[in-house]
Formats: structure tokens, sequence, C-alpha cells
């Protein structure tokens, strides 16, 4: 498993409900809300094999209240 960090920007007034329905489905390892141009950041993990893109468009960006998602890659850990 990989983990990825996708950060989304909320509609105004819905950064509430985006973490709820995102906590209802269960992909998320952690969680936060952050001030600057995202308002959520989310850890997740994915197996590997999965393509990261198709995952977070069918479990994430279809999330109503979201305005756009950025998605970080790792690659090592130190």
């Amino acid at each position: 498993m990989r983990p990825v960090f996708v950060q989304l920007r909320c509609e105004p007034g819905k950064t509430y409900e985006v973490a709820e329905e995102l906590y209802r489905r269960e992909i998320a390892s952690e969680l936060y809300s952050t001030s600057g141009d995202y308002d959520l950041l989310m850890k997740v993990y994915v197996d590997d094999g999965i393509d990261i893109g198709k995952f977070v468009n069918e479990n994430i960006a279809n999330v109503a209240g979201i305005r756009r998602s950025l998605t970080t890659l790792t690659f090592k850990a130190f």
C-alpha cells in the first residue's frame, strides 16, 4: 500500500458536510481541516497496482461540495 495525500477545496459553507461524507465512506486514514488555498487535507492508503486517479475520482472527487482536489503522491518515508 502507498500513502497518498489529497487536498480538497470545498464550496463555501460545505467543508463540514464534505468531511462527514468522507468519514462515512471510511477511506481516509487521516483527515484535517487546513488553512490556505485548500480546506481539507486527507491521507489515504491505496493498494499497489490501483490507478490512483481512478481511485480519487471514484471515491473522493465525487463527494458533493468539493470544488477542486490536489493529489500528492509519496515516494519514500524518511
